[in-house]
Order: C-alpha cells, then structure tokens, then sequence
C-alpha cells in the first residue's frame, strides 16, 4: 500500500504516453441540470499530476486508504496511479452514490468506469444536519472547503459515517474486472484530487448536494452561504481567558528526555525513487536529526540552561562535519567533502575533531588567533609551572606562534583554545591532526600527545617491510 507524507507527496515514476486533446487546466466544471438543483456535477478532466501526490488533505488521504486496503491486486492500483498521474482519466460525473469517468488504456481503448458509495439514509442526514448545526463552527468550515477533523468526529458520534470505510468503494468497469481494476482506480485517483479541492464532493456522493444541504441548514437555523456571513467562530473571547490566566491550571511538567533517540521510518519500498531523490541520504539526514534533536532536547533540560549564551547557527561547511561524524553511506561521504570545503583528507582530520570535542574542538583545528596580553600570562605560567620540578635540560622546548606552542622537533603541537583549554596535536603526513582529548594542565596533554606519537611510530615501524627481504638478500649477510 502507498504511504503518503505529512503534505501527501507521493513518490511514483511519471508516465509521458498519454497527453488529453484539449484537457482543462482548471480541474472544475458546472452542476450539471438533471434531476432536482446539484443532485449531479460534472468536473473536467484534470491535467496530469507529474511530480505531486494525489491526496493533500487529511480527507484526501482516507479516500485513498478506503481504496488501496480494499483492492486485491496492488499491481492495478500501480496501473490507476500511472493512469491517473498520466491524464488519462476524463471528466468525472458526481452524483449521490456514483461517480463516473471514461478512463483510456495505454492504447487509447476507452473504458467506463464506476465507483458506488452507498447513500446515508434521511435518518441520518436529519443527524448530521442537527449535529452542524449545533456547532456552527463546522459549518464555516464547510463553507471554506474544509472538513477538520472534529466534524467528522461529532458526525461519528451522532452515528454517521461520512468517509468511506475499507470495501465501501464499490467498483464497476466495463472492463469486466470483478475487483478494482486500473480503470476504477484511476478513477479513484482523481477524485481524491477533487476533495482536496471540495469536501462537498463527498457530501453530494453520500446523497446531498451543496444547495440542498445549506437549505436545509438554513431551515434548522444554520447560516445561509448567500448571505457572505460566516458565523461566530467557536473559542473563548481573548480578553476573557487573559483575565482568567491566575485561575487557569499550572502549566504540566517538563517531561523526561527520551532514553535515545527516535528512530525515524524507513524508506525502503517498492515503489522506485523519484529522480534526484536518493532514499539512504534521506533515511541518514532523519536520523541524525533526531540524533541532534535529542542532544539539544538534554542540554535544554540542565539546570541553568537559560543563563548560557545561544550557540550561533552553524555554517553550511560545518554542519557538513556533524553529519560526516554520524557514519554516512559512502556516496553521501563524497558530497559531505566538498560541502564542507576540506576534500576527502580534510573533512577526515575535521571528523577525528568532532570526535574530540565537537564543534569546539573544530574550531580549535580551525582558528589559529592572537593570544591577548592576559591570557598569554595564563598560559606561559601554565607552562612553566607544569615542569617546574623538571631540570632545565628536561624541560621540553616549545616555540609559540599565535595560541600554538610546537614541540622541537615539528612533531606534536599544543593548541590554547578560547576557553583556556590545552589540545594535544600531531603531524601526520605533513598534516596537524588532533591527538586527544583537551586538558587544562599543559603537561598533561603534551603526554597524550607523545603517547600518540610513540604508538604511531611503534606501528609504522612494524608495518615498514624487512629492506633485506625486499631484495631478496637474507637477513644478516
């Protein structure tokens, strides 16, 4: 069965083999004439839906779901969507209980075909009527071409089911399919289109126009649609419930932080993606934005979080490192890399710094600045105190340019972040890359520092081949 979005988008490939003669791109026709006043409408034939889904509303939505878990053989409700998305489908005659349309093959073999829906009874449009009336607030919706969910709610309660329900829509095509076939589904297709546009399409199907039904509002009291007056909106008076707010109950608790993170739904279908849309980059992206929602959902919750500055917004090339840190597919690693302006060598050392500390420890790979007169004090007493105990000759030799102090040697490189913060570095193949976590004594991560150096050293050494044995000399001659 389709799924549909949160604005119904709907992900199918378009068909380009059928193009209707002279189709109206307006999706709307007259009332017809016959039988008593709006008892029948006839709709045009509406251009192809290339590149949108059929269902934008709520009501749209259930139409579809009233017909897809009803059908038996989801390969013809591929063929209704392809009809339908293709203009195939003509004009659709509404009228209480049937809708009607000639829907043409992909070979232009004309077919006609219907969708019955029964009829509610006298019984329970007289409900519904007292319903609506009693809540003038669904009748302006109705006049809006609305239909929110509370009117259908209320019309429930008074025992009136107005969407249709699975295996209420009944299929007849002259095809002689005995279940719905591509033409019934296309049909369906389409007038999911014209709810969006009209919920009293629905109402005129279940057996009441729009005229009849607002004259028979208007004789129980309800508003008349000739008149332009909307009723009063339901609600309470602004002023009124101000004045009211110290009698009104507390506010709820904060609730707890989730344990994890949510995980978001996959997008592994049947259905093939649409062009340019890349399924595990979208799966990658919702996942690691619940990631980021539930770390800014846990610092929010800390005590005194309304006294900490507001993090600026991350920059384009930065976020482009938070999301490379989070394991991407490895197509999407390549497009990361030339997001963030590092290459695929540069966004790898920026990712070991998101490992470190995150967007300060990125900064700190980033920003090489001018130490001030003050904090400069700070860190050559940092320093001096951190080998105090050392003799001279052990005191290791650092030569400071800007807030970086590098070792003899040209190998490991302290960095002072902004926060006063030391951070241990060491080159790589001509390359500074971060070698540990950060730490206030100076001492300390010099030692990570070296300690990574040293492992680094001991494996390229083991890795390094014996030079005797490269030429084929034994060892030792």
């Amino acid at each position: 069965m389709t799924r549909y979005d949160g604005d119904g988008a709907e992900v199918e490939d378009t068909d380009d083999w059928y193009e209707p003669e002279g189709a109206p791109v307006d999706g709307t026709g007259p009332e017809g004439t016959g039988g008593r006043a709006g008892a029948e409408r006839t709709f045009a034939a509406l251009p192809p839906a290339r590149g949108r889904g059929f269902a934008q509303t709520w009501w749209g939505r259930s139409w579809l779901t009233a017909l897809e878990g009803t059908a038996l053989d989801s390969q013809q409700l591929k063929a209704g969507r392809r009809l339908a998305r293709a203009g195939a489908v003509g004009a659709v005659s509404v009228r209480p209980g049937r809708i009607t349309a000639v829907v043409q093959d992909r070979d232009r073999t004309a077919h006609r075909a219907d969708v019955l829906l029964q009829e509610l009874s006298d019984e329970q449009w007289d409900r519904f009527l007292d319903m609506a009336v009693e809540r003038a607030g669904h009748v302006a919706a109705l006049l809006d071409r609305e239909m929110p969910p509370h009117l259908m709610e209320d019309a429930e309660l008074a025992g009136v089911e107005l969407l249709p329900g699975l295996g209420d829509l009944e299929p007849e095509c002259d095809c002689g399919a005995w279940d719905h076939c591509g033409h019934t589904a296309a049909l369906c297709y389409q007038v999911a289109r014209l709810l969006d546009q009209d919920p009293f399409v629905l109402l005129l199907v279940r057996g009441r126009g729009e005229r009849a039904l607002l004259d028979a509002l208007q004789s129980r009291g309800g508003p008349s649609s000739a008149s332009g007056k909307r009723p009063r909106p339901e609600g309470a008076d602004a002023a009124e419930a101000f004045a009211a707010g110290g009698i009104r109950p507390a506010l709820p608790g904060v609730p707890p932080l989730p344990a994890e993170p949510g995980v978001p739904p996959s997008l592994d279908t049947d259905e093939p993606p649409a062009a340019g849309v890349d399924p595990s980059a979208l799966e990658f992206l919702a996942a690691r934005t619940a990631v980021q929602a539930h770390r800014l959902l846990a610092e929010a919750l800390r005590e005194g979080h309304e006294r900490r500055p507001a993090a600026p917004e991350p920059t384009v090339a930065r976020d482009a490192v938070r999301l490379a840190a989070g394991e991407p597919p490895r197509a999407m690693t390549a497009r990361l890399a030339d997001g963030s302006g590092r290459g695929r060598e540069g966004l790898a050392v920026a990712v070991r710094a998101w490992h470190q500390g995150g967007a300060e420890a990125l900064t700190v790979l980033d920003e090489e600045w001018t130490v001030d007169a003050e904090a400069l004090a700070r860190a050559r007493a940092a320093l001096g105190s951190a080998w105090a105990e050392n003799d001279e000759a052990e005191r290791p030799v650092l030569r400071a340019r800007a807030n970086r102090w590098t070792l003899d040697g040209g190998r490991i490189q302290l960095r002072l972040g902004r926060d006063g913060r030391w951070w241990p570095y060491r080159k790589e193949r001509g390359r500074w890359v971060p070698a540990g976590d950060a730490a206030q004594d100076p001492a300390t991560a010099l030692a990570t520092a070296d300690s990574e150096a040293r492992t680094e050293a001991r494996a390229e050494a083991d890795a390094e081949p014996d030079a005797d044995a490269a030429v084929g000399r034994p060892s030792g001659t």
